[in-house]
């Protein structure tokens, strides 16, 4: 069982830059994946980023690939979104997430969230 706390999100102007963190309880010893999804306002929820416990890869939705970059402290159960060049259509919840596989959070959803952290870039 994971419990996932999100936060950092906040009101940044266009080309601004904003670092997400999300600590992990875990009540066992396991070896899990995370990321983060985002919902923007009458939009469906989106894939954005991910992470394998061994940090050895990262995947990341088109939309992002070059502007956020995903990591993971295994010390602090912690992974984090750092944000940069920020878009008014990066606007949405954003939500950590665990378990599964990495390589698979484009497509599937895994089974533990977050509440969200709300990001806002505007003028």
């Amino acid at each position: 069982q994971i419990q996932l706390v999100e936060s950092g999100g906040g009101l940044v102007q266009p080309g601004g830059s904003l670092r997400l963190s999300c600590v992990a309880s875990v009540r066992s010893i396991t070896s899990y994946a995370m990321g983060w999804f985002r919902q923007a306002p009458g939009k469906e929820r989106e894939f954005v980023a991910a992470i394998p416990w061994s940090a050895l890869s990262t995947y990341y939705a088109d939309s992002v690939k070059d502007r956020f970059t995903i990591s993971r402290d295994n010390a602090k159960n912690a992974i984090y979104l750092q944000m940069n060049t920020l878009q008014p259509e990066d606007t949405a919840v954003y939500y950590c997430a665990a378990g599964g596989f990495a390589s698979t959070y484009s497509t599937k959803s895994p089974p533990y969230w977050g509440q969200g952290t709300q990001v806002t870039v505007s003028s």
